[in-house]
C-alpha cells in the first residue's frame, strides 16, 4: 500500500521545480515540460499501482536533473549522474532519508541507454512514465526536435521507411521510430502504461502513413 505522507508532498514539488529552473540544464527533448509530463504520468500510474508516492514523485521530478546529450560518449552515465546529483540535493534540503536509496535507484534505472534493470515498483513506474513521453504526438515532436538539433536528415530520400535497407537512426530521424520507439510499449512494466503506450503508437503509425502519402 502507498504510505501516507507525513509532510506536504505538493510543497516539496514546488521546491523541486524551483531547483530545476535555477540549476538544471536542458536540451531539445529534455526540458521542464518533459519533466512535468513525466511527473503527471508517474503519479497517475503510482496511484493505480499503490506505489510509494514519496519515492515516485521526487524521482520523476529529478530524473533529468543532469542531462547528457544523446550523441555524447557519456550518455550511458547520464542517469547515474542524475541520481547522484538528486540525492545530494535531497540530503542538502532535508528530504526524509529513508526514501533516498529508493529514489536513487528509480532515477538510475529510468534511462534506456543505461540498461539498468528496475528492481522496485517505484523504479518501474518512473521508467514507464519516462518512456510514455517518448511515444504518441509528443513523442513525434520530441524525436523530430532532437533529430533536427543533432543535424540528422528527416528521412532517407530513396527509401524513407527502411523497406529495402537497414535502419540508421544516427543519420535519419524517422528511422528512430523503428529502431526504438515502436518497441517501447512492449518493454513497459505496468499494465496501464502498456495500454497507453499502444494507443500512442497508433498515433505515430498514422503519422507515418500520412508522411508516406506526402513524400511518395
Amino acid at each position: 500500500m502507498s504510505s501516507q505522507p507525513t509532510f506536504s508532498l505538493s510543497e516539496w514539488e514546488h521546491r523541486f521545480q524551483n531547483h530545476l529552473q535555477e540549476h538544471a540544464s536542458f536540451d531539445a527533448g529534455h526540458d521542464l515540460e518533459h519533466i512535468r509530463r513525466v511527473v503527471l504520468s508517474a503519479r497517475r500510474i503510482a496511484l493505480q499501482e499503490q506505489a510509494v508516492l514519496e519515492v515516485v514523485v521526487p524521482a520523476a521530478w529529478l530524473h533529468d536533473c543532469v542531462v547528457v546529450p544523446k550523441d555524447s560518449p557519456q550518455r550511458k552515465q547520464a542517469s547515474k549522474l542524475a541520481a547522484d546529483a538528486a540525492v545530494a540535493y535531497l540530503l542538502e534540503v532535508g528530504y526524509p532519508e529513508q526514501h533516498l536509496q529508493a529514489i536513487h535507484h528509480a532515477i538510475h534505472a529510468h534511462s534506456f541507454s543505461a540498461g539498468v534493470v528496475p528492481e522496485t515498483l517505484e523504479a518501474r513506474i518512473v521508467q514507464d512514465a519516462d518512456r510514455l513521453d517518448a511515444v504518441g504526438s509528443i513523442g513525434i515532436a520530441r524525436c523530430l526536435m532532437l533529430g533536427g538539433s543533432m543535424g540528422r536528415a528527416l528521412y532517407h530520400a530513396e527509401d524513407p521507411f527502411g523497406e529495402e535497407r537497414e535502419f540508421d537512426d544516427l543519420t535519419y530521424t524517422i528511422d528512430h521510430f523503428f529502431v526504438k520507439l515502436f518497441k517501447l510499449p512492449g518493454q513497459m512494466h505496468t499494465m496501464s502504461a502498456r495500454e497507453e503506450g499502444e494507443k500512442r503508437i497508433g498515433v505515430m503509425r498514422q503519422f507515418l502513413e500520412q508522411l508516406r502519402s506526402e513524400v511518395e
